[in-house]
Order: C-alpha cells, then sequence, then structure tokens
C-alpha cells in the first residue's frame, strides 16, 4: 500500500495575510511533488478538507497563518496541534468553519486523519484586502520549501513503518 500525505493549503484570500496558504499552493503547483503526495488550495472550503480526509490520509501537512505572536511577520513554524483536548466553541458555525474545528470534526465523523503537522507564518495583517504583506511574501517559497520536507519526511517515517 503506498503512502498518501495530502498537503492542504488553506486561507481567506480577502484577508490580507490569510491568503499565504494560496500563495504558497501556487508556488508548489510549478514544482514536482514527490509519489503519494497530493497538493489541494481549499482556501476557505475546509468542510471540503474534511470530506477529502474522510478517504484516508498517513498524513495530512496543513498551511496556514498562524498567531504565535513570537516572532516578526514572516516567521515560520512547524507545528504538531494537540487535537486530543475537548473543542471549547461549537465545530459547526454555518458560515465559518476555521482549520481547528474541521480537524475536530474529522472524528466525528469517524474518520481519521493521521499524523497532523502545520507549516505556519506569523501574519502581519488579516484586515481586509487582498495581497500578502512583504514579509509574508518573502516566505512563500520559503515555505513551499518547508512543506516539501515535511511531507518528504512524512513518507520516510511511514515508510519506516512508524505509527501514527
Amino acid at each position: 500500500m503506498t503512502a498518501r500525505v495530502l498537503v492542504a493549503c488553506v486561507g481567506n484570500i480577502f484577508l490580507g495575510d490569510d491568503g499565504f496558504g494560496s500563495a504558497v499552493a501556487a508556488e508548489l503547483a510549478g514544482r514536482e511533488l514527490p509519489a503519494g503526495v497530493r497538493l489541494e488550495d481549499y482556501g476557505i472550503r475546509s468542510v471540503h478538507l474534511v470530506y477529502d480526509l474522510l478517504d484516508g490520509y498517513d498524513a495530512l501537512v496543513l498551511v496556514d497563518t498562524v498567531g504565535r505572536q513570537q516572532g516578526p511577520p514572516g516567521t515560520l513554524y512547524v507545528i504538531e496541534p494537540d487535537l486530543t483536548e475537548e473543542p471549547t466553541e461549537p465545530v459547526l458555525d454555518p458560515h465559518d468553519l476555521p482549520p481547528g474545528g474541521a480537524l475536530t470534526l474529522i472524528g466525528l465523523l469517524g474518520g481519521h486523519a493521521g499524523r497532523i503537522v502545520v507549516v505556519g507564518v506569523q501574519p502581519a495583517t488579516l484586515d481586509a484586502g487582498i495581497g500578502l504583506s512583504d514579509p509574508v511574501a518573502a516566505a512563500v517559497a520559503p515555505a513551499a520549501d518547508l512543506a516539501l520536507e515535511v511531507a518528504r519526511s512524512e513518507l520516510a517515517r511511514i515508510g519506516e513503518g512508524v505509527s501514527t
């Protein structure tokens, strides 16, 4: 059985740096992906991401903005989220399903996302407007490199039989 890794880029291109995920997806679209890696730009379609994950993936590399506030705008992070905690807010909102809610929904629907790794960037602005700030735009190519590195690492880990 071939390992399957989904690189899922999310965000809202109409909210400044929140369009980071889509920009990384566009960067990755021009690159050759390893066998077993699927790239998808989900934008604000988190529910679509949930349904795709129900098809079964060994690992998810989620590309998005993160509000870590530990570094200046454009700082990249690799995060392994702790999804063992119960959600404190309703999972379903008819107008918005943030990535955390989407990942919680997978379990509620009987699915399994495998291992999840987030490649995130510290945004400068999430105000209404199209286009990335200069520091976040400068982080797009390095984030694409990092997402591919994480995906390759996950393929190797899965190939070695390490459990998720």
